[in-house]
């Protein structure tokens, strides 16, 4: 998404895994269709997280890479909040499915217009997802829709109700992203990280099980790639490019990776 004053500009990137290949040609065309260049944009914004891990690395990498190219700020916008600020709510309780039976949570009240922390993002299993300590609120989010029997009842008599919208969430990341940046928070490419809130991303398979949740198991197929790093600085003096290049079978690819759920038996 790209915003130019009240102008809202969209286009869709495909899903995982061909979004690492289309996503900066969709910028590309974005730009074309507003009629500007990377250069005139004032920031660029992304989505920090919580949130897919691998979405969330490809998010910040491509915003760094931009800006510092471009030479301009970067303004990280927390998903959860982004999320809450489409809700028509004032006390909003944001619960999104973080897969493997988790549940992301937070908790913001709309003050003067504007959205106020009130309960930090966090990751729990259903069962364990809590309110803030005081007062009512509504509950939002794509969790109500995977774990309504267990997260309705676990937040009680004070969640007055609930909506499992799915959204489109780069425009409401722009929104917020232009307020940030007129108070003069946009902050130094370098400075852009992931806010991946599970402390843990590679438990052990017991050990998540034994919480009631699901293990996963990852492996490559062979044969491994060759993954070779580069840099090149441009002739006309400008900065360096540097980046990775994943050769497989004599072209670029992408890694090719495997995925196994494991459940508790007995």
């Amino acid at each position: 998404a790209l915003l130019d004053g009240e102008r809202m500009y969209e286009r869709s990137v495909a899903g995982s895994p061909g979004h690492s290949e289309t996503i900066l040609p969709e910028i590309v065309q974005l730009l074309k269709d507003a009629g500007l260049a990377l250069g005139d944009v004032d920031a660029i914004a992304f989505g920090a997280g919580p949130g897919a891990f691998t979405g969330l690395r490809l998010a910040c990498g491509v915003a760094q890479g931009l800006a510092m190219g471009a030479g301009k700020p970067v303004i990280p916008v927390g998903t959860l909040e982004a999320l809450a600020s489409l809700c028509g709510h004032d006390a909003i309780f944001v619960a999104a499915d973080a897969r493997m039976s988790e549940v992301y949570f937070a908790a913001y009240r709309r003050v003067d217009g504007a959205l106020q922390e009130c309960l930090a993002p966090a990751c729990a299993v259903p069962a364990s997802v809590h309110l803030p300590p005081d007062g009512t609120w509504f509950g939002f989010g794509s969790a109500f829709r995977a774990y309504e029997k267990t997260l309705v009842p676990a937040l009680g008599e004070r969640l007055t109700g609930f909506d499992a919208p799915t959204p489109q969430l780069a425009p409401a990341v722009a929104r917020l992203a232009a307020g940030r940046f007129r108070r003069g928070e946009a902050i130094d490419p370098a400075l852009a990280a992931p806010l991946y809130v599970r402390d843990k991303v590679a438990m052990a398979a017991a050990g998540r099980l034994a919480r009631g949740g699901k293990a996963w198991v990852w492996w490559c197929l062979p044969p491994i790639p060759f993954v070779r790093p580069w840099a090149s600085s441009a002739s006309n003096g400008s900065q360096p490019r540097i980046g990775c290049c994943i050769r497989f079978r004599g072209r670029p690819s992408v890694l090719p990776i495997r995925c196994v759920q494991v459940t508790a038996a007995g």
